[in-house]
């Protein structure tokens, strides 16, 4: 009995890596065995992104909240102490939002925490 050569498997399965790798620099888009490991290292990569990116959205939404809260006389943790003791439930994302396009509105909302928190 022959011996199963898996000749259409297997160059299909490294048609497909090479596929993904499709734009990498040099011999990583090219050569199955140091594209596969690119394609494996992409997959981490993008894995763990994923959720650096929702650190990374919140940290600039933080970082906009607080200069905004300052050009109103609060910090970042008097404003949103004060937010939550005015029973005024609005996500970080919505907040940064108010900073950067409605500074008015914004300016509502910290006038209503400072005086929650100066009670």
């Amino acid at each position: 009995m022959p011996r199963v050569k898996g000749g259409t498997v297997t160059r299909k399965r490294r048609k497909k890596v090479l596929k993904l790798a499709k734009g990498y620099y040099g011999s990583k888009h090219t050569l199955y065995k140091v594209a596969n490991q690119q394609v494996m290292k992409s997959f981490m990569y993008a894995y763990r992104d994923r959720r650096q990116k929702k650190r990374d959205f919140r940290k600039l939404w933080i970082t906009r909240i607080n200069a905004a809260a300052r050009m109103n006389g609060l910090s970042y943790s008097r404003l949103m102490h004060g937010l939550k003791l005015a029973g005024i439930e609005v996500n970080r994302k919505m907040l940064a939002e108010l900073a950067v396009s409605d500074i008015n509105a914004f300016a509502e909302l910290a006038n209503a925490a400072k005086q929650q928190y100066n009670k």
